[in-house]
Parts: C-alpha cells; structure tokens; sequence
C-alpha cells in the first residue's frame, strides 16, 4: 500500500481548513494547533472535554496494546480490511478515518497488506494515550486527539469511515464521508465475551439479537457475523481483556477478584460487521 497522510482537517473551532506549516497545523482564521513532537495534533478544544483527561486510560491503552498485537482479534482487523478495500479499483486513492482508533491497531492492519492502492489515513481518538500510542506505531497516518460529536474533518472529503466498537454520531459520519462512501461499523453481538461476563457479574441476560435500524442518509450495503473462539492462557492476556473493555469499571470487586483468579479461559468473540453507504438522492 502507498500510504499517506490525510489532508482534509478542519479546525475545531471554525470548520475552516488546516493548513501545515512545518510543526504546526493553521487555518485562515489564524487558530494554530501545534503537533507534538510524537507526531499527533491535540484537536479538542478545553471547552469541548467534559473531564480531565477523556477517553481510556494510559494503562487500558497498554492493555488493549498487548492484547491486540498478540492477534486474537485478527479475523476482526481482516474483516474490516476486506469490507474497507472491497470494489477499490488497482490504482485508486481511498481517504480512510477511523473513528476512536484506540491505539490504531485496525488501521495499521489496513495499511499492511501490499497492493496498488493509496490510502490516506486519519485515526481519531478522545483520548490522548490512545492517539499518543498510536503515533509511535504508525508514522505514515496522520493522528489526531477529537471528539466524534464534532470531528474536525473537512465536509464530503472522506471515502470510508469506521466505527469499531465505538460511539456512533451519524449525522457528523454523513457530514464528513463523500456520496457513495462507506461506513464500516464493528459491534458487539448478544454472546461477545459471554464467558468473561458470567465470571465478573452475579447474572448475564439472555438478549435476543437485534438488528440496528439503518442511519438517516444511508442505505445498508451488507451485514456479516464474525463469531470464533479465542483461548487465553496465563493471566495477563486474561487481565488486559478485562481491562480493555467496560466491564472493568462494571463489574463488582468481587467479580474482578474471580476474573484476576483465572489462569486460563476460553472465551467466545461474537460481533456484527455492517458497511452502509451514504446515500446521494441525486443519483
């Protein structure tokens, strides 16, 4: 893949175009954004953050890290890839963002395979660790500390944006992709870590499977159940599953001490893939 860097940034406080002169980001307005030193642009404005320090920890980012380089969530990154990359002409160029990149595992996966195919790549996180640890991996995307209910993304200048395991905000999704481009939404389905979650909590409804209504704007292109088995032995890739997801925070103190017991564990992975498109009425 040829991967570059994206361009399309907007400013967070206007909407004007970001322009880059040397380490800093600036649009005509004259608001700046320095980019630190590891290569990532802090796009969230103070009055926007509702805490501190938003989004996952340092040490939920680590977890997520080691658990997601040791591969058990590979059949996910191939199936986004595949979904991202479906009907791309050799020679073409796709504009990507992944919306909460996390530590950018999935959009490295993406840029990994070769192909003639340029990619410009945008990963956006609301926490700074994320997009801090993602920067070091990755030197050729372009990352970017925001939020997703105002992504600071130029109007109708993305081809493809995902959502993995995330927080959705459609009307700012059909703002920034192009007509015809594609949302790829990853999420969990009624029996995703079932085994886990009967360890940490007293009960775990039975919930039927529901599927989700289509966005305004979009129409649905294609669904698809990813569901395997991951088996986890010793109790660090036990320990980062947990703290990689809300069951952490969830989960009673004696639900947590059943979990950090375990030396072993079988758990089953159990997600829905859909990719919709964003729909043009005028053809």
């Amino acid at each position: 893949m040829n991967i570059t860097s994206f361009d399309s940034l907007a400013c967070p406080l206007d909407g004007n175009p970001l322009q880059r002169e040397d380490k800093v980001w600036r649009c005509p307005q004259g608001h700046s954004f320095d980019i630190a030193r590891q290569g990532y642009v802090n796009l969230l404005p103070v009055q926007k953050k509702r805490s501190k320090e938003p989004g996952d920890s340092k040490a939920m980012v680590a977890a997520r890290q080691r658990f997601l380089e040791a591969g058990y969530y590979r059949p996910i990154a191939d199936a986004v890839s595949a979904a991202i990359l479906n009907d791309a002409a050799t020679g073409s160029e796709l504009s990507c963002l992944d919306t909460g990149c996390g530590e950018g595992y999935y959009l490295r996966q993406l840029a990994s395979p070769e192909g003639e195919i340029s990619l410009s790549l945008l990963g956006l996180d609301i926490s700074k660790w994320a997009v801090l640890a993602a920067a070091r991996r990755e030197k050729r995307a372009c990352w970017v500390v925001g939020s997703n209910a105002n992504l600071p993304v130029l109007p109708a200048s993305v081809d493809r944006v995902l959502c993995l395991f995330g927080f959705p905000v459609y009307p700012e999704f059909a703002r920034v992709l192009r007509p015809g481009g594609r949302l790829v939404q990853v999420d969990a389905g009624q029996d995703h870590l079932r085994e886990l979650r009967e360890i940490v909590y007293p009960e775990v409804r039975a919930d039927s499977r529901k599927v989700a209504p289509v966005p305004e704007g979009f129409r649905r292109i294609c669904t698809q159940d990813i569901r395997f088995t991951v088996h986890l032995d010793g109790a660090e890739p036990i320990a980062d599953l947990l703290a990689m997801t809300p069951h952490l925070y969830r989960a009673s103190a004696e639900g947590r001490a059943r979990a950090a017991a375990l030396k072993t564990l079988s758990v089953t992975v159990d997600v829905c893939l859909q990719t919709f498109e964003r729909y043009n009425p005028a053809g």
